[in-house]
C-alpha cells in the first residue's frame, strides 16, 4: 500500500475505539491531528483480531484521499495503569508474569457480554479460564473461537486461569529474541 510519492510515517498513539464487528476503529496520535483509521485487516496482519480501547499503539500511517490510515501495526501495549486484581480464591494473582511459561493455546470460546471464556493449551487436557479483564490488561478487546494465542496461566481454586494473553505472532517473535 505504500508508494514512493506517499511514504508511510511511524506514529505512536492510543486506540480511541475499535469494533471487531464493524471491522475498524480509530487511533488518536500522540502528536495530535485527525484520527487515524485502523482497519481489521491491518490488525490481523499483526496477529490480533481486536485491540482494547486506550491501548498504546505504534503504527505506520499513510495519507489517503479519505484521511490518515494505518497500513501496518508495529506494536501494541495494554492501556497504561490497568492492573489485574482477579482471583477465584482470595489470593492475589502475581503482578510479575515473567517467570511463567508462555503456552501455545487456542480459544475454545469467549463471550464478551458474559465477560469470560476458555482456551485449550496444546498438550494439556484441562480448559484455561480467561476473564475479560485479562484481555483488557493484555491489550485485547475480544477473542474469536479458534483463534491461536499464547498465554500465561496460574493454578486457581477452580482450575487454571490465564493472567496474560499474547497474539500468537508476538509470542513467536518474543521467543526468537
Amino acid at each position: 500500500m505504500e508508494d514512493e510519492g506517499n511514504p508511510a510515517l511511524t506514529i505512536q498513539g492510543r486506540v480511541k475505539w475499535f469494533d471487531p464487528g464493524k471491522g475498524f476503529g480509530f487511533i488518536l496520535a500522540d502528536e495530535g491531528g485527525a484520527d487515524i483509521l485502523l482497519h481489521a485487516n491491518v490488525l490481523r496482519n499483526f496477529g490480533q483480531s481486536s485491540v482494547s480501547d486506550g491501548a498504546l499503539i505504534e503504527v505506520r500511517v499513510q495519507q489517503t484521499p479519505r484521511g490518515r490510515q494505518a497500513v501496518e501495526v508495529l506494536s501494541i501495549a495494554p492501556p497504561a495503569g490497568v492492573v489485574l486484581h482477579l482471583s477465584d480464591d482470595g489470593v492475589p494473582l502475581p503482578e510479575n508474569h515473567d517467570d511463567l511459561p508462555l503456552e501455545p493455546a487456542r480459544v475454545k470460546w469467549f463471550d464478551k457480554d458474559k465477560g469470560f471464556g476458555f482456551a485449550n493449551a496444546y498438550g494439556r487436557p484441562e480448559d484455561i479460564f480467561i476473564h475479560v479483564e485479562v484481555l483488557r490488561v493484555s491489550g485485547f478487546a475480544d477473542l474469536q473461537a479458534g483463534e491461536a494465542i499464547a498465554l500465561k496461566a496460574v493454578e486457581g481454586k477452580r482450575g487454571r486461569m490465564a493472567v496474560q494473553i499474547l497474539s500468537w505472532e508476538i509470542a513467536i517473535r518474543k521467543q526468537e529474541d
